[in-house]
């Protein structure tokens, strides 16, 4: 079953909505074909004004079911306007029009078959005519002018004027059940494709703003750091000059302050300054909901029956929301997201969304799932507290995202600290003790 459903599943829901659309263009023009085998059984027709109506028929409606489909790829911007179809469409519906007009009540081509095949042959016409004007005011154009026209070549070729009106009247339904079909249709696809791309552009943005945020609190640390380095630096090589010993002090305060600043900014890009995990999944709220994704956290991150936890706990945790939340809004299609956790002999985060596409054939869909750099990272950030990541597809399009954490297993907090700053100092140096201030 997977195998028969995959090429839909696999679709985003823009493109499923584009392929319906497609799709139902081809199957409108028949109707034309359905609709005129009726009149066109009617004795007293000769055969071969039988024969070469219908093959009109036909011709006419795989011309308007080509033009509809390039109308659509002009809307969307894929393709040059399809001027040639147009002018190729509006040839043999107004010459085929025209012809059956001249041809009928004449013998072998009674009145009934004749009506009908110019109200079809004008009518759908128009229908997929409108997919290559630009405007409200030009369809409208194409619409009257078309119906105008029929009424004036029925008028011109002898026909009474009230079976003309009547002739126009119906040229004018039908035409505008065609154009409000094809019209509608073309319109809701193109505002589809707007509200995904805004969708998109929201994501964007709320990635920017965290990237941002991470920024300002990378000048915070460093900003004020720098200006005393400059300083001392500057105060250290006059007071060299002038061979005073307080030069070797400044230098050394230099040094002092540089360390200092390169153990903070560790911090910052290990996310130990702001390890909160209420902020954190705050933060996470925040992106989501700016993204138009309904988010909603089940437990309390803080303290659940009396228990907090451990710093390196909260840090590792934050760190799986941070991306996770990415996660949701680079390979889905979100609606819903759930961020759940459980307190036991475990610290288990949980986060679970919808709007996933089903992975390909072969290969892993170009979801959270597909093993990325990103949960690779995470699952070593939980292999140093003796956690685990795991990812599973609970039901169609869900994804579920599982961090782990045995909470016996938990070091203190700035042990965990201290020996991350160990493992991340550079070969020489001597990293200064975690309570240190500038």
């Amino acid at each position: 079953m997977s195998r028969l459903t995959g090429w839909w599943d696999r679709r985003s829901d823009p493109a499923r909505v584009e392929l319906y659309t497609r799709w139902t263009f081809p199957f409108f023009a028949l109707t034309g074909v359905v609709v005129i085998v009726g009149p066109l059984t009617e004795g007293g027709m000769s055969g071969w004004l039988r024969a070469g109506s219908f093959l009109l028929t036909v011709v006419q409606a795989a011309l308007c079911a080509l033009l509809s489909s390039r109308g659509l790829d002009w809307t969307l911007g894929r393709r040059p306007r399809p001027v040639r179809l147009f002018v190729a469409v509006g040839a043999l519906s107004g010459g085929g029009a025209l012809a059956a007009l001249a041809l009928r009540g004449h013998t072998g081509f009674p009145d009934a078959p004749a009506m009908a095949l110019v109200v079809i042959l004008v009518g759908f016409g128009v229908g997929a005519m409108i997919l290559a004007v630009s405007s409200m005011r030009a369809m409208l154009r194409c619409l009257l002018g078309a119906t105008a026209g029929t009424g004036l070549a029925a008028v011109l070729l002898g026909i009474p004027a009230a079976e003309s009106g009547v002739i126009a009247v119906a040229v004018l339904l039908t035409g505008a059940v065609t154009s409000a079909t094809n019209g509608c249709s073309v319109w809701l696809l193109s505002t589809v494709w707007e509200l995904d791309a805004a969708r998109e552009a929201q994501a964007q943005l709320a990635v920017a703003e965290e990237r941002l945020r991470f920024g300002r609190d990378l000048h915070d640390v460093m900003g004020r750091n720098l200006a005393v380095i400059a300083l001392k630096s500057e105060l250290a090589v006059q007071l060299a000059r002038r061979g005073r010993p307080e030069a070797v002090e400044q230098m050394i305060e230099v040094q002092r302050l540089a360390q200092e600043s390169q153990r903070e900014v560790r911090d910052v890009v290990r996310g130990y300054r702001r390890a909160d995990l209420a902020v954190e999944l705050s933060g996470a709220l925040s992106v989501l909901r700016a993204a138009g994704v309904e988010g909603r956290v089940e437990g309390n991150p803080g303290d659940q029956g009396g228990r907090t936890l451990p710093a390196e706990v909260q840090e590792a945790l934050g760190w799986v929301i941070r991306e996770a939340t990415t996660n949701v809004l680079r390979h889905s299609e979100a609606g819903h997201c759930t961020i759940r956790l459980e307190l036991g002999g475990s610290a288990v985060l949980t986060v679970e969304n919808d709007g996933v596409p089903e992975p390909a054939p072969g290969g892993a869909g170009g979801s959270e799932g597909s093993g990325g750099s990103g949960l690779a990272g995470l699952g070593e950030r939980l292999t140093v507290l003796d956690g685990a990541l795991a990812v599973s597809r609970p039901g169609t399009g869900v994804f579920r995202l599982t961090a782990r954490i045995p909470l016996a297993a938990a070091v203190p907090a700035h042990r965990a600290d201290a020996a991350a700053v160990r493992a991340a100092a550079p070969a020489g140096t001597v990293p200064r003790k975690a309570g240190s201030t500038a």
